[in-house]
């Protein structure tokens, strides 16, 4: 079987297998500690307000270009917040959230600071928590979002999705995730964005015995039966053990890093400051 679907049914797969839990609950070590119904009401009572994917500020440049300078060396953001909507009050104990994610690519080493794009990702999910022997290993998430960068004319972009996302937990210190989704693109200039910004993806994300250290990998397979996909690469260092504040080295290898530039190719590595969930982040 040709490696680029053995990808794609790996997302699948990952996205529905039986999984449980919501990003921020602790996994606990036995069964006892917890049964199903203290594990949702624990989440119950949980803010409804809170951080969705990674929050980060980045600055950098871009490799193989030579000498950074202020064409190919930038500042890159996310802010990233969700809304749980409900209790676990739905049909098979599910909830209801909005979430919201905004990017910005920023070139503030040009002359008046511009702003080169800003990408607009409104949503609303149904999130599965599922339980299996009494422990929490994973999520499964429905999602209908909507992407653009609000421009107009030629330097508009926009796209939408339906997507299942899944996250196993294989331990407290590891977990593999994918996302797949069906995408509607109502965006004229951007009919071809499934070439670039691709179908599905997959990853994993550990974490240090003592918590200090975050790595995340996450690869994009874009459209086509090839070898092809976007890689993004984030090693983080906590800077006090009871904060969720890390420095972070982010690597960006691949097309549609922004919507503008969504059919360009950059590599790319940055350093800043990392805000992520207390537990394994959402992609």
């Amino acid at each position: 079987m040709h490696f680029s679907l053995k990808f794609i049914l790996l997302v699948v797969a990952l996205s529905v297998l039986p999984l449980c839990l919501e990003g921020q609950i602790v996994v606990p070590k036995t069964s006892s500690e917890f049964n199903a119904d203290s594990i949702r009401r624990d989440y119950d009572n949980r803010p409804f307000f809170g951080l969705y994917k990674d929050n980060y500020f980045t600055v950098g440049t871009s490799m193989g270009e030579g000498r950074p300078n202020q064409a190919n060396s930038d500042v890159k953001f996310q802010v990233s917040i969700a809304q749980r909507l409900t209790r676990s009050v739905l049909p098979f104990h599910s909830y209801l959230f909005l979430f919201y994610s905004q990017r910005c690519m920023w070139n503030v080493f040009e002359n008046s600071l511009p702003v080169h794009d800003i990408n607009f990702n409104p949503g609303i999910g149904l999130s599965k928590l599922l339980i299996n022997h009494n422990r929490l290993v994973g999520k499964i998430t429905f999602l209908v979002e909507h992407e653009s960068n609000g421009r107009s004319r030629m330097a508009s972009r926009s796209w939408n999705k339906i997507s299942i996302s899944g996250a196993v937990y294989l331990d407290p210190n590891l977990m593999v995730h994918g996302k797949y989704w069906i995408p509607i693109i109502d965006g004229g200039n951007n009919k071809d964005i499934l070439r670039y910004s691709g179908l599905c993806q997959a990853g994993l994300q550990a974490v240090s015995n003592d918590q200090r250290w975050v790595l995340s990998l996450t690869l994009v397979k874009r459209e086509g039966w090839n070898l092809n996909y976007n890689t993004i690469v984030d090693l983080g260092y906590r800077l006090r053990k009871n904060d969720n504040q890390f420095l972070v080295l982010h690597f960006y290898n691949g097309y549609g890093e922004s919507l503008l530039d969504y059919n360009k190719f950059h590599s790319r590595i940055r350093f800043g400051l990392l805000i992520k969930p207390k537990f394994f982040s959402d992609f």
